[in-house]
């Protein structure tokens, strides 16, 4: 299969995973192996990747030699917040410069506010970072954020760590057809079925991190995220079978049986 290539660098794996909320970063390590993920995502708030060097950073269980860092700005309500944190991201990480945009609308929901998105989108691509942006499943909105020059669209499929999988299939099959940078679904992947049913959509990868770091085995959802994401690319690339609505069809085809 072909790989997916963001900012132009091409990646074998479409499934991308978060690094919080597990218990330690050993079980972190062990998942993200698990999941065959090469990019990972980390909260710059929230995560030791080296602010501490009296603490247990992040670096040492998942090298940047071997893993593509994607810092995100989770947490951030502001977009002068999020620039901010990003440039701190940048300075850390010696010049990185693919990062994860999202800025929050308010702390029950976590959704995510495209006003202020927007607004640090087009300070930090004029910054000289590939952004890829959180947002929300508006096609509107998602077609201007490509327009600011985001690396790729990540649309939420339901609220961040909520688990209830895709809920409007139909939006995002809308900004699918129209975008042309790769389509990451973001934010409320449950369980695999969910992964599948992104891919099978057409989504160019899935990223998630609740899923796997809040299942009673992290490893092994892990280990069944990253063959949903394989199954669901190879079944939209394969094409499937139309729906026929009260029409069966025999398995096996009625002309020329033996006998007849």
């Amino acid at each position: 299969m072909n790989p997916l290539v963001i900012a132009g660098k091409p990646y074998h794996s479409r499934l991308l995973v978060g690094t919080g909320k597990y218990k330690d970063f050993d079980e972190t390590r062990q998942a993200v192996e698990a999941s065959g993920a090469e990019i990972v995502t980390v909260a710059i708030r929230r995560t030791n990747i080296g602010q501490d060097p009296k603490q247990p950073s992040l670096l040492d269980a998942l090298p940047p030699s071997k893993y593509t860092y994607l810092p995100n700005t989770a947490g951030c309500y502001t977009a002068e917040d999020a620039i901010r944190t990003l440039r701190l991201a940048r300075e850390l990480l010696d010049g990185h410069d693919l990062v994860k945009l999202e800025v929050l609308g308010d702390p029950d929901t976590l959704y995510p506010n495209v006003s202020e998105t927007l607004k640090a989108a087009q300070v930090l691509v004029k910054d000289g970072f590939k952004v890829m942006v959180y947002t929300s499943d508006d096609p509107i909105v998602a077609r201007q954020l490509e327009e600011a020059g985001c690396v790729a669209i990540m649309p939420l499929a339901s609220l961040i760590g909520s688990g209830m999988g895709i809920l409007n299939p139909w939006n995002l099959q809308i900004i699918i057809d129209r975008i042309q940078v790769p389509v990451i679904v973001d934010a409320g992947v449950g369980t695999a079925s969910d992964a599948a049913i992104a891919m099978e959509l057409g989504c160019d990868a899935v990223l998630m991190n609740t899923a796997i770091a809040g299942a009673k085995d992290p490893v092994l959802m892990a280990s069944a995220m990253k063959k949903a994401v394989e199954a669901g690319r190879e079944a939209y690339l394969a094409g499937r079978m139309p729906k026929k609505v009260y029409q069966a069809s025999p398995s096996s085809p009625t002309r020329g049986l033996i006998g007849s």
